[in-house]
This record gives structure tokens, C-alpha cells and sequence, in this order.
């Protein structure tokens, strides 16, 4: 569920904009030649005959008379991903985005829409999309189309952040807007200051003088009195019952009923629940008085105040899914949230907000850090049990192969579930009403792998040091602690294994690129299974499993990648992990 270094290791990890290891004019360069270290995924040769590459030597072996085949280094492996389909179109899409165009991505530095000047305002925001104040200004800038230039900061429980930005804002505070030398921060002043500064672009808040602008004061001291009662029940010990008394009438059905409460037969809820739990019938019933499924009906399409809302509702659905049991999104379990989760739906289809969508991984992760340390719920304590399996990726289906082609808790088609570039290059549509329901599982499972495939490939050997901290070795210099779980922006990599940790990557990044192999609902084949065995020395095993299992664990969505291309790279490693397990 992919710092300063965590953020910024891992942005150059998996390759943000400032670090990324394939520039576009690098990229142009790119081969079109399938390289001759490839063909054996044609013909199949013996994997007892394939032996590892060095990680520090990523060119192609030279020629030599019956030269033993190796493992195609990360360049190969990245040009032939390269001339797929959904290959071409990444590629183009982060030439364009390179040069200020192109679809909305988290690791955007520059953004000039249907401008062609240099914008003069520099955007100060979190380098992996977590921050909900960062997000809801970068949802605005998007669906507005503001120019801006944007520089990508820690959060301040990720990593140190750098003396040049801390010089500007001495409170280290995100977003941040710098115009002219002159700094603004708060999000939502700089919110109102964007749009009201860009009045020629669709307007995000309502005129003072309109009756709509009424009814968003309401919704945004609406937006404060949900937080503070997700804050009070997600934050404090749940404690007694409502009244005394158990569920009953609507509050039963909008829990979910009763049925599942193993330390709480009678269904009675704390008042902390009760307060949350009112508090979304209130939202639920002023979605109904608009028109569709947005908030405002004063433009077309979403506003400022959507974007308010969308930025923590994302995170009380995961935190309420992994410490209470809740899952928000069910219409079966709510039915009284239907005009809730029919906004969410709506919301989801805008290709931008997929860019800085988080999965619930990521958010139980990094909520924490950000706001303590979150409470488990009274009231449905097998359905916590289920629900942290499958975020933790631990049921033996959300990460592993074969992979189900949709989640059982996180649904990935209400809206593009990837890119749409690459979902054009990759043939596959939408359903009329936006949606991506009916989309062919295999063309669906390969576009997810090859995405998955590019990205691991286009920084692999950054990847397989990284991922090296996890060995025996790795991570025994002094450290200096952050809040964030995961971070460990100054570790250091295990030498030993890194060539070995490579090897095992780069066969990773061929059983995600080869589709004519197996399925993406199926195993790879005996050829991967024996070619990584012999490539990892006997020695070396325990620790590529934990370096892999170290990398894993850090992929963060949307910072690294979309989550239904994100949950087949967590699969794949696992393959990979298991595999080396039981050699």
C-alpha cells in the first residue's frame, strides 16, 4: 500500500520529475531494436543457462563466440517496454509533462495548460501527493488549469526539509504560494486567493452576491465539523455507549448492522461513533439538495468546495476500513451514504484526481505520523480483522498472484484506473457513463503490468540500491528517526547484495513486461521460477527477501504509482519473495 530522503529517495527511487533516471531527451534516444539480450522471451531457452548481470555494469555484455545469456540489464528491459503501446504513451506523456503539458502526475514540476509563457507562481507542496492540504490545492490548480511552477517538499514527518525553502516559510507549513517574493500559506486562502486571481478561468467559489455562495459557507463549516468528529472517533479511545442504548433504526443500518460484533453483541456504538456517524447523514443530505453529485451546481463539473471535502473523505475511508471495520463505500453495508458514494464515483472519473489519489495503504501509513495514533474500533472487530488483511496486502489475494481483477475493498474501476493515455494506447474504453466496469480484465491486467514495468525499469538500478537497505548489513549506520513509520531517509544499503538484489529486480521486471508468458490472473511460468533460484547465491537469499520485502513495503500511491498498476508490483514481488522462499 510506493522522505529527505524518504520522500525524496524514494521520488528518486521511483523517479519524480527533479531526479527522474530517464530524461525525455534521454528517452528520445531510446532504441527501437528489440535487443538481442530479449530474445530468449521467444524462444524460451533453458533458464539454467542465464546467469546475473552486475547492477553497476547496465550495458549489454559484448559479443563474444556462444556468449552464456544474461539477464537483460534495466536499459534493455526498459526499451522494450518501450516500444509497447502503453510504453510510447508513458513515454510521450512524461516528455510532455517534462515541458509543463501533458496529464496531471504527482511529480509535476511545471504546469502551463493551453499557456505558453513561464508561469510566475511557485506552488510549495509534498513530494508524494499525502499531504490532504497539498492535495485539495492541487485538485483545484488542476481542474481550474492555473499555470504554476511547483517545488516539491518534504512533510516534515518523512525527512528534513531543505534550508532554502525553511528560509521562505520559517513554520516549514504546506502548500505554500510564493508570487513576487511574497509567501502565503494556509490552504485554503491560498485556494480563494488562485481562483479569485485567475477570474477568466472557471470559477471555483461561488459570487458573494450569488444564493450558492450561502450554501457553500454552510458546506465548509459542514467540512470542519466532520473533521473534528472523524478527528474525535479516529484519535480518542472509544468509550461507553450512546445513550446507554444499543443500534436501532437508521444508525443500525448506516453501521451495518450488528451482526458482526464479536466484543459487542448488543451493536451498542460509543458516542464518538455516533457523533462521526450523524455527522455523515448530514453530508449525505446536502448532496441530495444539489443538482448530480457534485456540491455546487452554480458551473459544471467539480468546485473548491468538492475538492475540501474529497481531500480528508479519502482518508476517513481508508482509516475507518483499517481501525473501525467501516466500509464507507459499500452500498450493501450504507445504503443511507448512496448520495455520498455516488460523488465519489463521480468525483473518481476526473483523470486528476486519480493522479493524486492515495490507496488505504499509503493512508494508514501516513496518517499517524501526521495526526496520532488512531484508535481500533468496539463495534466490528472481525471486520477490522478482514480489512487490515486485505490493505496490509496479507490475505493471500490483494497482493498475490494470481490477482483478482478488481479489489474487494477498494474498487478500481469507478473511474480510469490508470492514466488515459495509457489506457487509449492499450485499446480499452469506457463504459457510457464514465466508468471503466465492463473494461476487458486481460487488456486491463497487461496495461497495468507494463506501466508497472516502465516504471520499475526506468530507475532500476536506483531501485535495487535502495531496496539493498533491507539487507543484513543495510541500515546500521547511525540514524536519525522520523514520525513516519517507513521513513529511513538515512540508511544505507547492504554492498554485498546489491548485484544479487538486481538480479532479482530485473527478473521481476520481465515477468511483469512478459505478457505472452502467463496472464496477469496467472502464475509466471517454471522459466522465471528457475531462473531466479539460480541467479540469487545460496547465501544471498534471506537477504534479497527482506530487501524485496523492504521495497515493497514502500511503494506509496499515487507517488509511485497508480494503485491498480501499484498492487500488481506489490504482487509481483511477493512472487518473487515466495519463490526465493521456498527454493
Amino acid at each position: 500500500m510506493m522522505f529527505s530522503r524518504i520522500a525524496l529517495l524514494l521520488a528518486v527511487v521511483f523517479g519524480s520529475s527533479k531526479t527522474e533516471a530517464f530524461t525525455p531527451s534521454s528517452i528520445s534516444r531510446v532504441s527501437t531494436k528489440v535487443p538481442s539480450s530479449l530474445i530468449f522471451l521467444s524462444n524460451r531457452l533453458s533458464p539454467s543457462r542465464f546467469r546475473s548481470g552486475s547492477c553497476r555494469d547496465m550495458a549489454s555484455s559484448p559479443a563474444t563466440t556462444e556468449p552464456p545469456p544474461t539477464i537483460p540489464s534495466w536499459k534493455d528491459i526498459y526499451n522494450t517496454i518501450g516500444q509497447t503501446a502503453v510504453g510510447k504513451a508513458l513515454n510521450d506523456d512524461a516528455n510532455q509533462r517534462s515541458n509543463g503539458y501533458g496529464a496531471a502526475h504527482v511529480h509535476n514540476k511545471l504546469r502551463k495548460f493551453a499557456s505558453t509563457n513561464d508561469p510566475k507562481i511557485i506552488l510549495y507542496r509534498d513530494h508524494a501527493g499525502w499531504c490532504p492540504y497539498c492535495q485539495k490545492t492541487m485538485l483545484l490548480v488542476e481542474e481550474k488549469q492555473i499555470p504554476l511552477q511547483i517545488e516539491l517538499i518534504n512533510m516534515r514527518s518523512y525527512g528534513d526539509k531543505p534550508n532554502s525553502f525553511l528560509q521562505k516559510v520559517p513554520g516549514g507549513l504546506l502548500p505554500a504560494l510564493e508570487v513576487d517574493g511574497q509567501v502565503i500559506t494556509e490552504s485554503a486562502v491560498i485556494m480563494q486567493l488562485l481562483d479569485e486571481w485567475h477570474p477568466d478561468l472557471k470559477p471555483m467559489v461561488p459570487p458573494k452576491s450569488s444564493p450558492q455562495y450561502r450554501q457553500y459557507q454552510y458546506l465548509m463549516q459542514l467540512e470542519r465539523e466532520l473533521f473534528r468528529w472523524w478527528c474525535t472517533f479516529m484519535f480518542r479511545p472509544e468509550s461507553g455507549t450512546a445513550g446507554g442504548g444499543s443500534l436501532g433504526g437508521a444508525l443500525s443500518g448506516l453501521l451495518g448492522g450488528n451482526n458482526n460484533n464479536r466484543n459487542n453483541p448488543t451493536g451498542s456504538m460509543s458516542p464518538q461513533m455516533q457523533g462521526f456517524v450523524e455527522c455523515l447523514e448530514e453530508v449525505n443530505a446536502a448532496l441530495r439538495q444539489t443538482k448530480g453529485p457534485f456540491f455546487l451546481d452554480f458551473t459544471d463539473g467539480p468546485s473548491m468546495i468538492d475538492f475540501v471535502f474529497a481531500s480528508h473523505v479519502e482518508r476517513m475511508l481508508a482509516s475507518c476500513a483499517y481501525w473501525k471495520g467501516m466500509d464507507l463505500r459499500s452500498s450493501q453495508q450504507y445504503p443511507q451514504l448512496q448520495a455520498l458514494q455516488q460523488w465519489l464515483d463521480a468525483l473518481e472519473k476526473a483523470e486528476y484526481y486519480l493522479a493524486f489519489k492515495s490507496d488505504y495503504y499509503t493512508h494508514i501509513k501516513d496518517i499517524p505520523p501526521q495526526y496520532g495514533p488512531s484508535y481500533e474500533g468496539i463495534a466490528f472487530p472481525d471486520r477490522i480483522d478482514e480489512y487490515q488483511s486485505n490493505i496490509l496486502g496479507r490475505d493471500g489475494k490483494s497482493w498475490t498472484l494470481p490477482l483478482d481483477h478488481d479489489d474487494g475493498l477498494q474498487p478500481l474501476y469507478r473511474g480510469p484506473p490508470l492514466p488515459l493515455c495509457v489506457l487509449e494506447a492499450a485499446g480499452i474504453t469506457a463504459d457510457p457513463d464514465g466508468s471503466y466496469q465492463s473494461a476487458d480484465s486481460a487488456a486491463m491486467a497487461t496495461a497495468c503490468r507494463q506501466m508497472a514495468a516502465w516504471k520499475l525499469s526506468g530507475n532500476g538500478p536506483k531501485i535495487s540500491i535502495f531496496s539493498s537497505r533491507g539487507g543484513p548489513q543495510g541500515a546500521k549506520n547511525p540514524r536519525k528517526t522520523f514520525g513516519a513509520e517507513l521513513a529511513d531517509p538515512y540508511a544505507e544499503s547492504d554492498a554485498n547484495i546489491v548485484d544479487s538484489v538486481d538480479a532479482a529486480l530485473r527478473i521481476t521486471g520481465l515477468c511483469l513486461q512478459d505478457v505472452d508468458d502467463h496472464s496477469g490472473m496467472s502464475l509466471p511460468s517454471s522459466m522465471y521460477k528457475d531462473m531466479l533460484t539460480s541467479s540469487v547465491p545460496q547465501d544471498h537469499v534471506d537477504g534479497v527477501i527482506s530487501s524485496l520485502a523492504y521495497l515493497r513495503d514502500r511503494i506509496g500511491v499515487p507517488r509511485d504509482l497508480p494503485l491498480a498498476s501499484a498492487r500488481y508490483l506489490r504482487a509481483y514481488l511477493n512472487w518473487a519473495i515466495d519463490t526465493l522462499t521456498g527454493r
